[in-house]
């Protein structure tokens, strides 16, 4: 979502459309055209201000649904263009025989267990591709998580979703992915979680480490930044000492025992799951 790769990205389109959503949420900032010449943009948008604040294309003020329904009577239903080939997707990553899952092996095994209506926090920075791969968003008011880089934010969120679900008898359950390093931000918020029983699963990949700023450094070109290592932190007895259940899953079954068993509880609970440390660019390379 920076400038210049996503500009790269759209190069060779005719027109690009944004159906209720910003043009563009740029982090981090890499500089660049904003649009590639000859492409076109058209925002659909009932909202004057993401309107106003657009840096490309044109906006059009409207309800996206019935600008939709306008608008397909115009496509015509006979199309000669080819379409370019789509780049391939990326292979999946694979843990070592013995070694830590990796986030999506981890993400994948929690899916197969996902309740219905489930309702998704992400905030796990590094590993924030793998959650909406593994729990693609369906249904609306599902999918919640920061709308830039700040850290810190997820974890007290997802206890107030939870919160007002429980308050208007909604009942959706909660889950929230949390980095271990992005937890440390607003712990407290566990505690929160815990004298108002609320129905939320913080799940946390825990690699260790900050990744995302380790990720940050090589964009950067700021080797070897002090501090950004986590070893020892155990955010099971964290979340049992503010009066959460904790449990740390490390295997795919023991993955699948303890998410059943979050489910059926009544109040909060933390899983742990160690994951394998993946070496990946921040702003993946653009694809031909």
């Amino acid at each position: 979502m920076a400038i210049g790769p996503l500009s790269q990205q759209l190069k060779g389109h005719d027109l690009v459309i944004v159906i209720g959503a910003e043009v563009f949420r740029y982090y981090p900032y890499i500089p660049g055209d904003y649009l590639a010449q000859g492409t076109d943009l058209l925002q659909i948008t009932a909202d004057p201000a993401w309107a106003a604040k657009a840096v490309a294309g044109d906006s059009l003020l409207s309800d996206a649904r019935l600008a939709l329904d306008a608008l397909i009577k115009l496509v015509p239903k006979a199309q000669k263009r080819t379409l370019s080939p789509l780049p391939k997707a990326a292979k999946k990553a694979e843990s070592k025989p013995g070694g830590p899952l990796t986030a999506i092996e981890a993400f994948a095994t929690l899916s197969e267990l996902r309740p219905p209506h489930a309702i998704v926090v992400n905030e796990s920075a590094s590993n924030a591709e793998d959650v909406v791969r593994a729990w693609p968003t369906s249904e609306p008011q599902s999918y919640f998580s920061f709308s830039s880089g700040g850290l810190g934010w997820g974890a007290p969120a997802a206890v107030g979703i939870a919160m007002a679900q429980k308050k208007t008898g909604q009942g959706r359950p909660v889950i929230a992915f949390i980095g271990d390093g992005a937890l440390q931000y607003s712990v407290q918020c566990l505690y929160s979680a815990a004298q108002h029983k609320a129905k939320v699963v913080f799940i946390v990949p825990c690699n260790g480490e900050y990744a995302i700023l380790k990720e940050f450094a090589v964009l950067e070109k700021t080797p070897s930044v002090p501090g950004l290592d986590l070893p020892g932190l155990d955010v099971v007895s964290a979340a049992k000492a503010f009066g959460c259940t904790g449990a740390l899953a490390k295997t795919k079954d023991e993955i699948k025992k303890a998410l059943g068993a979050a489910l059926q509880a009544d109040g909060p609970t933390l899983i742990a799951i160690p994951v394998a440390h993946e070496d990946r660019p921040l702003v993946p390379p653009v694809s031909d």
